[in-house]
């Protein structure tokens, strides 16, 4: 396998393929032949990724936050699991069958909201493997977690825990398919996670040419800085959008930055169904929809710790694709 962190294929860069010849010599043939298991021992091959399983959020008062997410938003919650004194664990929002947010309660006052972000593996023991011949810290086996699913945590460039998760047969994601989904979903899919990321090449090396992520838009308000870097997971379309930053903000305030993005189809709609709902949690913040340097029109909403909820349409309000921005990162 090709581990060279700056494969221009992995960035979603145009590559040049030399066309094969039609005919091979004999000695050609029996050379690659012999070449191919040293080729195959070079490594592990990464496993598919195919989504964005959940985010994780710390909350300092659960019963606001879970009132936020299900009577505001209008999500279930499918599950949770205690501690061994009985004292809430964590607990889980269902958005659909694979994408969740789990809310823990927090560890201290003031700190950042962002627990983990979790990407979802078709085989986590296989990304282990693989994840540990490129160098990384991994656990030494894929243990199975508490709603029976096979996970392991790593750690990204900027710090973050970032969990691979397996769903399995015999796991309480698997068991619930087709439950837990309300009419009253504000919307059906978690479309992306804002990440704080303060070196961007080294956030660029892990998510895209050990992950395989595809780069696919950079953005910023700033014509002269960058702002955003949006990265889509190998094997599906959810993406993590990279939230750049020169100075990293103070932990109690990065609860703007590190963000939930929902995907709805008209925020007009979802708009009006939340001025509804507003009174049940006493939401109060103001609700305007903007349309942000993607041209997609957008609402953002906070949870009660501050965690901004952003509601996105699917298109561009033109239906033209929004310019790339060619700006540095900041320094």
């Amino acid at each position: 396998m090709d581990t060279n962190l700056n494969n221009d294929e992995s960035r979603g860069r145009p590559v040049t393929w030399v066309k094969p010849c039609r005919m091979m010599s004999k000695a050609l043939i029996a050379c690659l032949l012999c070449a191919a298991p040293l080729l195959a021992a070079e490594g592990p091959v990464r496993p598919r990724v195919v989504g964005l399983s959940h985010v994780a959020l710390y909350a300092h008062d659960m019963e606001k936050s879970r009132a936020f997410y299900k009577f505001f938003l209008g999500f279930d919650e499918p599950y949770s699991v205690t501690n061994k004194d009985g004292t809430l664990r964590l607990t889980w929002i269902k958005i659909n069958d694979r994408q969740t947010i789990e809310i823990f309660p927090e560890k201290e006052p003031g700190s950042d909201r962002l627990n983990h972000i979790a990407l979802e593996t078709e085989d986590a023991e296989a990304m282990r493997r693989y994840l540990a011949a490129t160098g990384l810290v991994v656990p030494a086996e894929t243990p199975i977690g508490k709603i029976g699913n096979a996970n392991f945590m790593v750690k990204d460039p900027d710090g973050h825990d970032v969990e691979i998760v397996q769903y399995l047969a015999q796991g309480w994601t698997r068991r619930e398919q087709g439950k837990f989904l309300p009419d009253t979903r504000i919307a059906s899919r978690m479309r992306h996670a804002g990440i704080l990321v303060g070196k961007l090449e080294p956030a660029l090396k892990f998510y895209c040419d050990v992950l395989g992520g595809k780069e696919t838009w950079r953005g910023g308000g700033n014509p002269k800085k960058l702002s955003w870097v949006n990265v889509k997971v190998a094997d599906g379309d959810d993406y993590i959008e990279f939230m750049l930053y020169g100075e990293l903000p103070a932990a109690g305030e990065r609860g703007g930055k590190h963000h939930v993005c929902l995907e709805v189809p008209d925020v007009e709609k979802a708009k009006a169904t939340l001025k509804q709902r507003a009174s049940r949690i006493n939401y109060a913040k103001p609700m305007e929809i903007q349309t942000g340097i993607n041209r997609r029109r957008q609402l953002n909403l906070w949870d009660p710790d501050g965690t901004r909820v952003e509601l996105m349409e699917p298109t561009t309000v033109d239906g033209l694709t929004a310019p790339s921005s060619t700006a540095p990162p900041p320094q």
